[in-house]
């Protein structure tokens, strides 16, 4: 079990293992996109690092593509998720949310945004990969 003060003064215990509220939509969206991308691409996410260069991968050749950004925003949104789920695993992080958004906040207090790292990768000046190799401390 782990006691944390939050900002407003109130005191939380949990059990270890267990997820923040936060986590529960992205955690979900991840999980679909492990499944489409096995069922429909024959894509195999394991949630490790090295999956995210098939990731960045996959985003490219939407781009390719050409399909309009509406078209692609959920499926984005899963592989953003999916890559923020990778951090999390990999450093101990976890799921913050506000007003719809939700990043990553690693152990050293940084937070990541996975969820626009994926849409700045649909305009080729972003890389899933490497946002997790940053936010694992250059170790992936």
């Amino acid at each position: 079990m782990t006691t944390a003060t939050t900002e407003t003064g109130t005191t939380a215990t949990t059990r270890q293992g267990t997820r923040p509220p936060a986590a529960a939509r992205p955690v979900r969206w991840a999980a679909d996109t492990v499944t489409a991308m096995r069922e429909g691409a024959r894509l195999r996410l394991d949630y490790s690092a090295r999956s995210l260069w098939s990731v960045d991968r996959a985003i490219e050749d939407i781009r390719r593509e050409g399909a309009p950004y509406a078209a692609v925003e959920a499926v984005l949104r899963g592989f953003g998720a999916y890559a923020g789920e990778v951090i999390v695993r990999r450093t101990g992080g976890e799921w913050w949310a506000s007003g719809g958004e939700h990043w990553v906040r690693t152990p050293d207090g940084r937070l990541w945004d996975p969820v626009e790292e994926a849409r700045r990768c649909y305009t080729a000046e972003g890389s899933l990969r490497l946002l997790c190799r940053d936010a694992s401390g250059g170790d992936g």
